[in-house]
């Protein structure tokens, strides 16, 4: 595991421990033995949705008479039936957070209720199959129904635009081309990967400079889970990467970046926001009509390599994805595209 992915964890444990002494205490059994299944962000996840939910029981039910969320036992959990969680989730939909003595109104979106639901589902089939409670009452509430979205994913001229429109920094502002002077090597490079490897925004920014064989045509990622795989681009990217690996080992980073292969103009290593900023930069340089994200590049990546190969476990494996579902669901869409066809081929007004 690379320096940057050993702070991530530290980070992310760090503050797990931290959320986890506030919950019960018999939470702490439920969390041991999700230390080897689940990745520590995923956890911490868990800890704030849980921390939520406990919170607003002791809130706004006085059949849990406890003055903090430590003092509830399992017997307490055992008293939670599906009409709190559906109230829970009700309580999603709006409320008001205290942070800092600061007030935020917060409200979650369909697939965050969805994954709060989850979490719940999770924790109560634990403590279920463990036979310290009867039922999992969050079984019983249904998932709040999901909106199906169109899938928006790039055509191949779409990408060539985006891509030349960094390499060229045309249409960008005055004060913007300043920059681009320094980064256009940097975010030909990124953007390249992007759209030709499908990587996740988190594997960009903790890619290290060794983890780049130019010879070879690969490079390895840490992937969700903190699994370690090799992918592999085409010459195109590779052209990309070495263009900018030949400018990157001539600048110098600062003290504990020295391997981050990309660099900020900071000479860190360079954040997520950063690159979901950038990529949105050039974006709306030559598509109005689609809001291109780093995530989108990687879905124009698995849908282009579903039409290119029909190998549906192919582009799973490709993107990294644990359950083939998860992709037979976003890169399989042949509607979308016989669609697309019978629009093209349609004549409005015949041969005549």
């Amino acid at each position: 595991m690379s320096n940057y992915h050993q702070e991530q964890e530290r980070k992310h444990l760090t503050r797990l421990e931290e959320i986890r002494k506030e919950l019960p205490p018999f939470m702490r059994e439920f969390f041991r033995s999700k230390s080897d299944s689940l990745s520590s962000r995923t956890r911490l996840s868990y800890a704030y949705d849980l921390r939520l939910f406990f919170n607003f029981l002791l809130t706004d039910f006085p059949e849990f008479p406890a003055q903090n969320m430590f003092d509830l036992t399992i017997e307490d959990l055992a008293k939670i039936n599906s009409e709190h969680i559906e109230e829970f989730m009700e309580y999603l939909s709006y409320y008001v957070s205290k942070r800092d003595e600061t007030e935020l109104n917060v409200q979650n979106q369909i697939n965050s209720k969805g994954r709060k639901l989850a979490t719940l589902r999770t924790v109560f089939s634990y403590f279920y199959k463990k036979g310290k409670i009867t039922g999992n009452p969050a079984e019983l509430v249904d998932t709040p129904p999901v909106k199906e979205k169109a899938k928006v994913y790039l055509e191949a001229d779409e990408i060539a635009n985006l891509l030349d429109a960094v390499d060229e920094g045309k249409s960008l502002s005055a004060h913007q081309r300043r920059f681009h002077a320094y980064t256009r090597s940097r975010d030909v490079a990124m953007l390249t990967l992007f759209a030709g490897t499908g990587i996740r925004v988190s594997e960009c920014v903790g890619l290290n400079i060794q983890d780049v064989d130019l010879d070879r045509g690969s490079f390895r990622v840490i992937r969700k889970g903190g699994d370690e795989a090799i992918l592999f681009f085409n010459e195109e990217t590779e052209i990309a990467l070495r263009e900018y690996m030949e400018q990157r080992l001539n600048i110098k980073a600062l003290e504990g970046h020295e391997n981050a292969l990309f660099l900020s103009i900071q000479n860190r290593r360079i954040t997520t926001r950063a690159v979901q900023n950038l990529v949105k930069k050039y974006s709306e340089l030559t598509n109005s009509l689609k809001k291109i994200t780093p995530h989108k590049l990687r879905s124009s990546f698995g849908t282009n390599m579903y039409r290119e190969t029909g190998d549906i476990y192919l582009v799973a494996d490709l993107l990294g994805h644990s359950d083939v579902n998860t992709t037979r669901k976003n890169y399989a869409d042949t509607k979308q595209e016989a669609g697309r066809r019978a629009v093209r081929n349609l004549k409005l007004r015949g041969d005549d």
